[in-house]
């Protein structure tokens, strides 16, 4: 096939690059459209705040017509090396037609510029870090994905795959149904452990607007202290927590961000947001006026809460508290009026998560994302 890889640099071409990914998913069902300004944060090297620690470089593919036919992100996470002393960059955004020859042009433009700069692995996909959206969809294509989750065509597995890429870890999401919330061994166990370790459970002040960002504040602390054991794992940094805190405030249900304490002592925390996918698959165009005109027509119709984080301080780890956060989230979803819920994404070697979805909250892995790795020949 006759193609040519150019790199982006424009914010023209920038929006070109955000508006190619509508090429890859015609009459896909499952294919939410994103909203053009959310994308364009995403890769905003110049007002995200997670461009002051790390680098992007943007390449399209196109055809002897001129038509796009792939894209694909590098990125450098300073950050990540620092916090794993390793020389590891990554790739994103990554999008293709089904053409081996397309996909290893783009992919050996990322690792090409990664080895000028002396890296010796690439990982991928992270859109544009482990905060955001990660990983290739690899099982459960038969739903469109949720929340600030990722979704691909199934092709692209043989694509990466083909390239010479491994899988480095997957990552697994759950669906839990009214009756998880409400399992025998849940119903059991939450007023023992409520009891045992004298915990108050309150949810995040929304209406105050100091009260909110003390408690964001107590969030961050909570998620950069519970998730450094894990693997791959970078702390946020405080503009970087700010700035996501202001789009998550926005479409947050106040009952669904939860505060866990222990005899006075902060514990935990847990965060489900409704899953506006359901509205957004109807937003065709990718516009924010038209995205906002179908949240506040249709919201009252969502089925799905994504559980997004939950993160317990280690001092009160393997207590119970997780699960005890899971339970009052499910509930509390279920009085608001939801039906499912998705706790995701759980490292598949994080056994204490999984015990804790499996065994007390009877959750299933539905869905099965995943991250490759390659080394790179410098």
């Amino acid at each position: 096939m006759n193609f040519s890889i150019k790199v982006v640099e424009s914010k023209r071409e920038k929006i070109r690059f955000i508006k190619s990914q509508w090429l890859f998913y015609k009459n896909d069902p499952n294919f939410v459209p994103p909203i053009i300004h959310d994308r364009y944060k995403l890769i905003d090297t110049q007002n995200n705040p997670f461009y002051k620690h790390s680098e992007l470089k943007l390449f399209l593919a196109y055809d002897k017509t001129n038509n796009i036919v792939g894209r694909i992100a590098g990125i450098i996470n300073h950050n990540h090396n620092r916090t794993h002393n390793d020389k590891v960059g990554f790739f994103g955004f990554f999008e293709c037609i089904n053409n081996i020859e397309v996909a290893r042009a783009l992919l050996e433009s990322v690792e090409n510029w990664l080895a000028e700069k002396g890296f010796d692995m690439v990982l991928g996909p992270e859109n544009p870090s482990m905060n955001d959206e990660v990983g290739l969809l690899v099982e459960g294509f038969e739903a469109p994905p949720v929340i600030m989750m990722p979704y691909n065509p199934k092709y692209y597995i043989d694509l990466i795959e083909g390239c010479g890429y491994e899988k480095a870890k997957d990552l697994y999401a759950y669906l839990l149904e009214p009756t998880s919330f409400v399992s025998e061994k849940i119903l059991r166990l939450k007023d023992l452990i409520k009891e045992r370790y004298k915990v108050n459970i309150r949810e995040v002040d929304f209406t105050n607007k100091k009260a909110f960002w003390r408690d964001v504040q107590i969030l961050k602390e909570v998620y950069n202290s519970a998730w450094v054991p894990n693997w791959g794992f970078v702390k946020w940094t405080d503009e970087e927590f700010d700035y996501i805190a202001k789009d998550l405030k926005l479409i947050a249900d106040p009952k669904l961000a939860l505060i866990a304490e222990s005899k006075g002592k902060i514990a935990g925390f847990g965060l489900a947001l409704p899953n506006i996918n359901e509205c957004l698959i109807y937003n065709k165009s990718g516009s924010i006026v038209e995205a906002l005109f179908h949240i506040l027509t249709k919201r009252k119709k969502i089925k799905f809460i994504r559980i997004i984080a939950l993160g317990i301080v280690p001092e009160f780890q393997r207590t119970g508290i997780d699960s005890l956060l899971y339970y009052e989230l499910g509930s509390r979803g279920v009085e608001r009026g939801y039906k499912f819920g998705e706790a995701s994404w759980v490292l598949e070697d994080n056994e204490m998560m999984n015990k804790g979805l499996t065994t007390t909250m009877d959750a299933k892995v539905y869905k099965i994302y995943r991250l490759y790795q390659k080394k790179l020949n410098r």
